[in-house]
Parts: C-alpha cells; sequence; structure tokens
C-alpha cells in the first residue's frame, strides 16, 4: 500500500511577494508582478517587459560573502526553501538525515553565471573565467546548497523539464515518499534565467508578448488578444512529508497529496500538441494516480500561459478529461498575475492551488476581457469568487513536450489543520 504524502511546509519568491500570505492576498487583489524590466539595459531590446525581482535583497539568510559564490537561481531556492522548513517547524536534527531529501526543478539554471562568464571570457581571457563557474551554473546546485545547508542527506537531484520541470519535481517527490525511500522532502521549483541573453533568446522566437506599453496588461491567458507570455522569475518550494511522521511530531498539515501524472508530446520542441492530447494523457495520469474521479474536481491551476497555441490547446485537453464536467470547474492561471517563471512555476502555483483549497477562495485570471471562442470554459476572469475546493489540479506543460500535473485535496478522512 501506498503511504501517504502531506504538505507540511510552502515558501515562495515572486516579483509580488516573497511571503505566502502576502502573495496570496495581492494575487486576490488583482496585482501584478510584471513591469518595466529594472534588472539589465533593455533599451537595444525588442521586449522591456518582465516579471524581474529587481529588488532582491537575500542578507537576511544568506551571508554576502557566500552569496556571491551560488547563482540568484540557487539563492531563490535557499530563501523559499528555508522558509518551508521554518513554516513545517521542521528540525533537520530531530530527524534521519539520510530518511529526508531535495528534489527540485529548474528549466535551465545558472544562466546568469554562464552569461557572466562567457563576458570575461570574451573580454579579460580565459584565465579571468571564476572557478565557481561550475558549482554555480550547474543544474544541481540549488538542491545541493540547500542540503548542506541544512544537513539532508537521503535522495538529491535536479529535475530538467523547461516549465514542466517544478511539477516533475514535486512528482517525483511523492513517490520517494510514497514508495518508503524517504519520509520527508523538499521539493518545488526556482528559476532566474531574466539575463539579456535570456530575453534576448526568448524574444527572437517570438514566444513573448510584445505589449511594452502595458505590461500589468500584456499576460492574458485565455483572452483573444493573447500575444505571448511573459518572462518572470522566482522559487516555489514545499515541505512533502509522509502523513504520519508528520502526525508525529503535531505539524500542521495544509493537504494531502493525492497523485500526479506525467507524458510527452513527442511532436515539436517548442509548440504544444495543438488538440492537447499528451497534456489531456497527464491530467487522466493524475487521476488515476490520485483514485479521484474527473467530476469531483473543483478547481484547475492551469498552465495558461497567454499563447495562442498552449491556452487553446489546454482547454481543449481539459474538455477530453472532464466531458461535461469541464464546464463546472473553476479555472484560473496565476501567469496572467506573475508572468511566467519557467521551471519554477509549477512549483508556485501549487503554494496558490493550495490556499485555494484552504481559503475556498478561486484566485482570478486578471486581463480576460475579450472572450476566445477556442477557450470558453470559466476561467474566473478578473475577480476571486467564492467557492468550496476539496480536490484541485496543477498543471505544467514545457517545451520538450513534456506535460506534468498534480493532484491535492484535503485531508483524506480526516481534517487538516
Amino acid at each position: 500500500m501506498k503511504r501517504r504524502v502531506v504538505v507540511t511546509g510552502m515558501g515562495v519568491v515572486t516579483a509580488i511577494s516573497c511571503r505566502v500570505d502576502e502573495l496570496w492576498q495581492q494575487l486576490l487583489a488583482g496585482a501584478s508582478g510584471v513591469h518595466p524590466v529594472r534588472l539589465f539595459d533593455t533599451s537595444d531590446l525588442k521586449i522591456k517587459i518582465g516579471g524581474d525581482i529587481y529588488d532582491w535583497d537575500p542578507s537576511a539568510y544568506i551571508d554576502p560573502k557566500d552569496a556571491k559564490r551560488i547563482d540568484r537561481f540557487t539563492q531563490f531556492a535557499l530563501v523559499a526553501g528555508s522558509d518551508a522548513i521554518r513554516d513545517a517547524g521542521w528540525d533537520i536534527a530531530r530527524e534521519d538525515s539520510y530518511r529526508c531529501g531535495v528534489v527540485l526543478g529548474s528549466g535551465i539554471g545558472g544562466l546568469g553565471e554562464i552569461e557572466a562568464q562567457m563576458n570575461r571570457l570574451m573580454t579579460k581571457g580565459p584565465d579571468r573565467v571564476s572557478a565557481f563557474t561550475v558549482p554555480k551554473m550547474m543544474l544541481n546546485a540549488a538542491g545541493s546548497v540547500l542540503a548542506i545547508q541544512y544537513g539532508i542527506r537521503g535522495p538529491n537531484y535536479a529535475v530538467a523539464t523547461a516549465c514542466a520541470s517544478a511539477t516533475n519535481a514535486m512528482g517525483d517527490a511523492l513517490k520517494l515518499i510514497q514508495d518508503g525511500r524517504a519520509d520527508v522532502i523538499v521539493t518545488g521549483g526556482t528559476e532566474a534565467a531574466m539575463t539579456r541573453m535570456g530575453l534576448s533568446a526568448f524574444q527572437n522566437i517570438k514566444a513573448l508578448s510584445t505589449r511594452n506599453e502595458d505590461p500589468a496588461g500584456a499576460s492574458r491567458p485565455f483572452d483573444a488578444e493573447r500575444d505571448g507570455f511573459v518572462f518572470s522569475e522566482g522559487a516555489g518550494l514545499l515541505v512533502f512529508e509522509e502523513l504520519e511522521h508528520a502526525r508525529a511530531r503535531s505539524a500542521k498539515i495544509y493537504c494531502e497529496v493525492y497523485g500526479a501524472g506525467v507524458s510527452t508530446d513527442a511532436g515539436h520542441i517548442t509548440q504544444p500538441d495543438e488538440n492537447g492530447t499528451g497534456a489531456a494523457r497527464a491530467m487522466s495520469n493524475a487521476l488515476a494516480d490520485a483514485a479521484v474521479a474527473p467530476a469531483d474536481v473543483d478547481y484547475i491551476n492551469a498552465h495558461g500561459t497567454s499563447t495562442q497555441l498552449g491556452d487553446k490547446a489546454e482547454t481543449l485537453a481539459i474538455k477530453t478529461v472532464f466531458g461535461d464536467h469541464a464546464e463546472r470547474l473553476s479555472i484560473s492561471s496565476t501567469k496572467s498575475q506573475l508572468g511566467h517563471t519557467l521551471g519554477a512555476s509549477g512549483g508556485i502555483e501549487l503554494v496558490v492551488t493550495i490556499k485555494s483549497l484552504l481559503e475556498r477562495v478561486i484566485p482570478p485570471t486578471i486581463n480576460l476581457q475579450t472572450p476566445d471562442p477556442d477557450c470558453d470554459l470559466d476561467y474566473t476572469p478578473n475577480q476571486p469568487r467564492q467557492r468550496d475546493v476539496h480536490i484541485a489540479m496543477s498543471n505544467s506543460f514545457g517545451f520538450g513536450g513534456h506535460n506534468a500535473c498534480i493532484v491535492v485535496g484535503h485531508l483524506r478522512n480526516g481534517v487538516s489543520r
């Protein structure tokens, strides 16, 4: 029998707030974290907006000397992870550290360090390339630094499936605990690819919204006038824990993680399957793993990036899986407010999904002004809505055709505290 898994801690780093409760309140208020990019000069770029965390200061968590030795994406993970661990009231000193782990997703990893050291190589020569380059840029650095900080000695690895990375990582964490290979896993995703090279690359494949004159209105998932996603950065980390382990230490329990599902489109390297076939299979797999009927789901936190193809494909996928019940679902896209944090998005969005579950409120999809005949479900336009949410799903789909979904709900046969 599979062991049961619950969430006992949550932490976030976003362009709106780096506090879970404050982020939640700002989302309900319709706030946007999208603005003119301030991290670097965009005067020669076509795209000048994004969700950069321009006032980032990790000094309350990380000694300034240590901060220089880790990339920004690792800093994000360390801050969000520390908050999640603190929120869980989890003391690793009381644990068998080999029964605890870290599984994090990131689509790109230390792009900032790669870009900085390439500039040094070209302008100052090979002898001036930093000795810290490899440990800063490597994708597994975030999880490794978090493990070093807290003495976590169990399973520890990185997952890279583009924008599905965090949700894939959380699905892996779920299985590790269910199968008895760990008791506690810090999991989620982190991304800090907001650099001149990163923004230039995404603008040149024409994936981004060009609404430079209206930053807050640029990300408009499911709207007929959507024109691309908004590039952003951040982290969302959670503490997954075996149920009886959490009960034994009297931990607060936010929700139960019921199941997860994955699939691959095996089609185009950047475009989704236009019929949402792979996305539908991932959702069906997640429901089957969770032992949940489609009609029992109340809310979906959609991938909803604000691209023409992606939003239509996700709508078709939801209809395929949920049938007539699709019209009774509440759906919303957090990316309408935060932009797209790539490999971190699934972690942040699961935090938002859990808050919806607990607070009985569906957060809005802002900027949804013009209905699209191809996107005709209830996306909770512009205003939050009260609803009892018993079971919820969070979707993440990434370049490469990666699809990942996770299902959460109130504690079965019990009450979350």
